[in-house]
């Protein structure tokens, strides 16, 4: 490894201890040697993290343990700064001690500040401009990176990610549009969700970077309006890996154009994409833009295989990757079965599901972890209808006012963007996977916050599926071609079939629990006393069920943490009877043959032949080794545990955060005199600038943990309660519904014969019999239409590539 070792002090790369450029790297940054500072005029050497002046008297040095306490000398003086177009725009000079592999380049050794007092939609009509706009370069990829309070390692392992994606466009030899100055035609823009809940250690990795810098001249105002957003623009020429080693332009590092968007307060993810969308990309009229979070790792070349699809494709609108379970080293996360189980969920999605409905153009949804969209695509129509106006509705529904169907809705904006992207007016855009584009992301390895992210999941997808049906008139009044209108209808149809069985899974699930545990009570097994276990274990089944609606009613996930790990575990304990029972009937239906028993048998072997065959074709099938029990032992909580809690907290519109709506004063104000000027305070001393990136490696070194603060209690308004009772009602209607019609299909179900002759082939054909057959048929015609699907897929990327 090369760069600084944050924790061991250890440093390895193309300069010295004293910092200065080794001559056999001259060549490769393009510059002299051997200073790479810019603006000192004395070399200063470069320290490692604790290095202090060598007359500096020992105890003042920090070798050893971490002190108690650190002492920082820095002097600021009042500087006067000129507005521009009345907002201020600070350049500060980056600390001297930073190693700049490239010199006399003014991006690099200034970082720019602007304090944006306006909201994210005028951002260009109130003033405020961009770096990248005065240089004069053309944007082809803009790629943002939102965040809220991950810690460093994660904000490490996606910036590293992009910053070698950037460097793989930089190494493309025969590119029209890549070379070995690609990186001035990308701009990489962090936009974090609320200065206050930011994390420290990203903060101070994003100094050592040079990208931020506190200081006196961030202010709350600005001759009295209040800032929204702290800008600060930068091109770094190193990096942070995830092990928090620097790394340079001799690991491959080229430099990065990075926009640092801390906005003052939070107000959700989906405001961080206005941000994006509506303040920075009009400026910079990028052709694809890219959406990350924090945690998602993009594969090497990933995000250029994301922009060949468009650039191979003008009809293509929007495109994802795969997303893939984030493993650890030597897969060490699969040893936990959740993990495990969202791993094979995942890569069975992208397999099956995917290529799929890539074939018919449109994708339910791009994961906004990791996907790309035509910026001109996404563009509203004259009225302000379109795309982005669907999107962005999700924002302003905190406050619970509007309906339930649309709160729900618009917590999946990415399916309503999708939708409305396809079904343009006058317009064919198209949706693509692509195959190869992988990025890797953290899932949750505990189950109170695997919960709660599928809640939202849920209930979005679910909600944001009836809202496409209900508006496929839409895509008729589309610029799609005839054949395209076709093949979406028939896909509407498909998912609207697919949302009846989702709606009936849960009694589905008791159901076939039910027939398959009394099969094995037919004399033809031989186990007579085998319908006592069963009443047990049916009753045990039932009850963790109903133990699932008191759990979910008013109790969050992680208060209730144990029980729902109990319960889990029970439902995996079950699953394994049922598989059980599962074998069982079907040898006894190979040597006795019956019509139930061969679609069974039949159903079965299409269902996981599939996932298997689909696996090998696509050269990607260790899943099935190392997650396809988990998944198998863990599906009953996907069925029960998770639908349940979703339906039962359907009232809940929250993203897991709350708006802040406190003004903040800490950083000061300032107001313009007479000649448009203001006194900002700024670091006078070389040395006070190099303690604060001192400052941020010593903190990256310990990591000691940062103080939590509590959340006051929120008194609610009288429209607030009335709005959450309605909420609450509606909740209980949908609960109510879902459990009567699920009940009445067990009842119409069970009610029709002996569950325990259901394979004996010499017994009456019943209801049960017909429905379970019905059932079975249904889940292997769809495995085929999906295999067939990705198959399709596949031979068409191998032809075409």
């Amino acid at each position: 490894m090369q760069g600084w070792d944050v924790e061991k002090e250890i440093y390895e790369g193309p300069y010295d201890q004293g910092g200065y450029l080794d001559e056999k790297y001259a060549d490769a940054f393009g510059q002299d040697v051997p200073y790479p500072h810019n603006d000192v005029a004395e070399k200063t050497p470069v320290s490692t993290l604790n290095h202090l002046e060598p007359e500096a008297p020992v105890e003042t040095r920090h070798f050893g343990p971490a002190p108690t306490g650190r002492v920082l000398r820095r002097h600021k003086s009042k500087k006067r700064v000129q507005l521009t177009n009345g907002n201020l725009v600070v350049d500060i000079n980056v600390p001297p001690k930073m190693v700049l592999p490239y010199r006399g380049e003014p991006e690099m050794t200034k970082t720019r500040y602007t304090a944006v007092t306006c909201g994210p939609d005028a951002f260009e009509k109130s003033g405020f401009f961009l770096r990248q706009n005065e240089n004069g370069r053309r944007t082809e990829l803009f790629i943002v990176i939102t965040m809220y309070n991950e810690d460093e390692v994660l904000f490490c392992r996606t910036m590293d990610g992009v910053m070698r994606n950037i460097a793989h466009l930089c190494s493309r030899k025969n590119s029209q549009t890549w070379g070995p100055n690609a990186w001035k035609k990308v701009v990489v823009c962090i936009v974090a969700d609320g200065r206050k809940k930011t994390h420290a250690r990203v903060l101070d990795c994003l100094t050592l970077l040079g990208v931020y810098q506190p200081g006196g001249h961030m202010k709350n105002m600005v001759n009295n309006k209040q800032v929204t957003a702290h800008l600060f623009e930068y091109t770094t020429s190193f990096g942070l890996d995830p092990n928090l080693h620097f790394k340079y332009p001799d690991t491959g590092i080229v430099p990065t154009q990075i926009i640092l968007c801390i906005k003052e307060k939070n107000q959700k993810k989906i405001n961080s994409h206005r941000w994006f969308f509506n303040a920075f990309a009009p400026m910079l009229q990028p052709n694809v833009c890219v959406l990350l979070d924090v945690g998602t790792r993009p594969g090497k070349t990933s995000i250029y295989r994301l922009w060949k699809a468009f650039d191979a494709n003008s009809n293509v609108g929007g495109a994802c990757g795969e997303i893939a379970a984030y493993k650890g080293k030597n897969w060490k996360y699969l040893l936990n079965p959740l993990v495990a189980a969202q791993n094979f969920e995942y890569k069975m999605s992208n397999i099956l599901d995917k290529p799929t409905e890539s074939l018919f153009g449109y994708i339910g949804v791009l994961p906004g972890a990791f996907s790309a969209y035509r910026y001109i695509a996404l563009q509203n129509d004259k009225n302000g209808q379109g795309p982005l106006a669907s999107y962005f509705k999700g924002e302003v529904l905190h406050g619970r006012d509007t309906d339930i169907f649309t709160s729900n809705m618009c917590t999946s904006c990415f399916r309503i963007l999708c939708f409305e992207l396809v079904a343009k007016t006058n317009s064919n855009w198209i949706l693509k996977y692509v195959k190869g584009a992988i990025g890797e992301t953290d899932v949750p390895d505990a189950l109170p916050e695997f919960i709660s992210q599928r809640r939202r999941w849920l209930n979005g997808s679910f909600f944001a599926s009836a809202y496409a049906i209900a508006h496929i008139g839409q895509i008729m009044r589309s610029g799609q071609s005839l054949g395209r209108k076709i093949t979406l209808i028939f896909e509407t149809v498909y998912n609207i079939i697919n949302m009846v069985f989702a709606w009936f899974s849960i009694g589905n699930f008791f159901l076939f629990f039910v027939i398959l545990t009394s099969s094995v009570e037919d004399p033809s097994f031989g186990m007579p006393a085998i319908k006592y276990f069963n009443s047990i274990v049916q009753y045990l089944m039932a009850s963790m069920i109903i133990a699932c609606f008191l759990f979910s009613m008013g109790n969050k996930p992680a208060a209730a943490k144990l029980k729902y790990k109990l319960t889990s575990i029970f439902f995996a304990v079950l699953m394994l009877y049922l598989i059980f029972c599962s074998i069982k009937c079907a040898v006894a239906a190979a040597s006795q043959g019956g019509s139930t028993g061969r679609v069974m048998v039949l159903s079965f072997l299409v269902t996981y032949g599939v996932y298997l065959c689909s696996s090998v074709i696509a050269f990607d099938a260790w899943h099935m080794l190392t997650s396809f029990g988990p998944y198998l032992l863990l599906s009953p909580t996907y069925v029960n545990i998770l639908g349940i809690y979703a339906l039962s907290n359907l009232d809940d519109i929250s993203w897991g955060t709350k708006q802040d709506t406190t003004v903040e004063t800490d950083l000061g104000a300032v107001i313009q005199d007479s000649h448009a000027e203001v006194d900002v305070e700024m670091f006078t001393e070389a040395a006070d600038v190099n303690s604060l990136y001192e400052e941020a490696l010593f903190n990256l070194k310990n990591r000691k943990p940062l103080p939590t603060k509590g959340n006051g209690l929120l008194t609610n308004s009288e429209r607030e309660q009335n709005a959450k009772d309605y909420y609450a009602n509606v909740r209980t209607n949908v609960l109510l519904a879902w459990v009567l019609s699920n009940g009445l299909l067990l009842v119409g179900i069970l009610s029709a014969g002996s569950t325990s002759e259901t394979f004996n082939p010499n017994a009456q054909l019943n209801r049960t019999k017909a429905y379970m057959v019905f059932i079975l048929a249904f889940m292997a015609i769809t495995s085929i239409i999906r295999f067939i699907g990705s198959t399709t897929y596949l031979l068409t990327y191998l032809i075409t590539g």
